[in-house]
């Protein structure tokens, strides 16, 4: 156990966070097909069915034994398993990390009839801790408080639907989302007060999330050469994935770091 726990422990230490083995594509202007484990917090969060699991949310690993998904990708009703090291969902791929969930903490204010009030996160803990490999790595979380400037270049992730009511792909997905600034994203042709100062606003063009992404992370790379996450996809619009100043809203990472920490050494 303890040899077990050392070559954990390296393996943490040699990959770090946000600084993936294979580097994503950079400036990709619409969605397209990411390159293969670019993203290697990518989780596809699963629910069972019968005698099958079935991709329904995105997450993102934050430590070897835990992910950050959207709080209204989780239902009392489902039993999750956690998939990493996946790219194409119809293949196996013989990188795929496996997981049952020990524990599924959705936050204390979320309100599942009240999308825009905010505080749409969960954790869920694993079952074991992954390991750690060019394949599987987990992201960097930001400073407390942290507020990216209007435009800054992040990448949305996740198997989504490619557009309203279009289908789902096979192979990860990736497309780039300039951040909408707060005081743009909340004038009342935008979003309006739907928007919190607890969410980011990113796209709001031909680019968005889509069913499917939800739970899934908002990349973005900071000065230092490593990717943070600054966002849980959270809600699009209701006339579709694609609409004009209508970002793709997410919870804001940032605002929650204490609420992260708190749930991680408690649980």
């Amino acid at each position: 156990m303890m040899r077990l726990a050392l070559v954990l422990l390296l393996a943490a230490t040699a990959y770090g966070c946000g600084n993936p083995t294979y580097s994503p594509t950079a400036k990709v202007v619409n969605g397209e097909d990411a390159k293969p484990y670019s993203w290697p917090w990518q989780v596809s969060l699963q629910y069972r069915s019968g005698s099958s699991y079935y991709h329904t949310c995105g997450g993102t690993l934050i430590a070897p034994n835990w992910v950050m998904t959207a709080g209204h990708c989780i239902s009392s009703r489902n039993t999750y398993r956690v998939v990493l090291g996946d790219y194409d969902l119809t293949k196996v791929e013989n990188n795929e990390q496996i997981f049952g969930t020990a524990d599924i903490i959705v936050h204390p204010s979320w309100n599942n009839n009240c999308v825009a009030c905010g505080n749409d996160i969960a954790l869920i803990k694993l079952e074991r801790s992954v390991i750690i490999n060019d394949k599987v790595q987990p992201a960097c979380l930001p400073a407390p408080g942290a507020v990216l400037p209007n435009n800054y270049s992040c990448y949305i992730s996740g198997w989504g639907r490619l557009y309203t009511n279009g289908p789902l792909p096979s192979k990860l997905q990736q497309a780039l989302l300039p951040v909408v600034d707060h005081s743009v994203c909340s004038r009342s042709d935008w979003w309006g007060g739907s928007v919190k100062t607890t969410m980011v606003c990113a796209g709001g063009d031909i680019k968005s999330g889509c069913n499917g992404d939800s739970g899934g992370p908002l990349n973005c790379k900071s000065s230092n050469g490593l990717w943070y996450v600054h966002g849980v996809t959270s809600f699009v619009s209701s006339f579709g994935c694609n609409t004009i100043q209508k970002p793709t809203v997410f919870c804001r990472v940032s605002a929650f770091i204490s609420w992260i920490n708190d749930t991680m050494t408690r649980y």
